[in-house]
């Protein structure tokens, strides 16, 4: 990883143990895998009142707008899953862990799919893994890497044939843990999908520093960005 990736500023008596966590952080897609054998879950984001606010305003969106199909770049545990109301699902993640756990919770809904994410060997010109709404849900502020967050963006993009809803945070944010960079994501869509607009910007249920929202965005061609 590069050194620019990891030393951020870091504000406040945590300097030095913050620091020396980043020095000692294995990456990204090596974190969560770490995290859900550990037995870790998600995270309190896909439970509780934050994952219920996420799903009621994924249902209503998907309800309102015809949506037939959805693919999630980072699924997770599922349990954000099994609070959702969707006709046709694949949910991708970069944790083998993480995809066993879905697969089992799963078991018996034949409209679930998953599949493990490595977006270095993600090439899919055929179109195969595309849907009318491709979904990132609290991923984009843990892509701590630059080039990581480049080849995930690029391929979630490049799957939503309708939309893309984004529930990220949307400013920097410094003294964070390593494992979570804050960053302004929406100028990286407008510069490199000029095929896709903002639609809209709806507030999350998170009231604290770092807050996520619902970032909607609406594909004007049919050509992938």
């Amino acid at each position: 990883m590069p050194i620019k990736d990891v030393v951020r500023p870091v504000p406040g008596v945590r300097q030095l143990s913050l620091l020396r966590q980043r020095f000692s952080f294995p990456g990204s897609g090596s974190f969560w895998e770490d995290n859900y054998r550990q037995g870790e879950s998600s995270g309190p984001g896909s439970y509780g009142a934050l994952g219920k606010a996420k799903a009621e305003f994924l249902n209503a969106f998907v309800r309102q707008h015809g949506i037939r199909s959805i693919i999630e770049f980072g699924c997770g545990d599922g349990h954000q899953l099994s609070l959702s109301d969707y006709p046709l699902y694949v949910g991708l993640d970069v944790s083998k862990t993480a995809i066993e756990l879905c697969k089992r919770r799963f078991v018996a809904d034949p409209t679930k799919s998953f599949f493990l994410y490595d977006g270095e060997a993600f090439v899919d010109r055929a179109g195969l893994f595309t849907a009318d709404l491709a979904i990132s849900l609290d991923v984009v502020y843990h892509l701590v890497e630059n080039p990581v967050f480049e080849m995930y963006m690029t391929q979630l993009f490049a799957a939503g044939h309708r939309y893309v809803v984004v529930y990220s945070s949307n400013s920097e944010l410094d003294g964070t843990a390593p494992h979570v960079r804050h960053r302004r994501f929406t100028p990286w869509v407008e510069e490199h999908c000029p095929d896709w607009r903002l639609d809209q910007v709806t507030i999350g249920p998170n009231v604290e520093p770092g807050r996520a929202d619902f970032f909607v965005y609406e594909r004007l061609t049919v050509e992938n960005c």
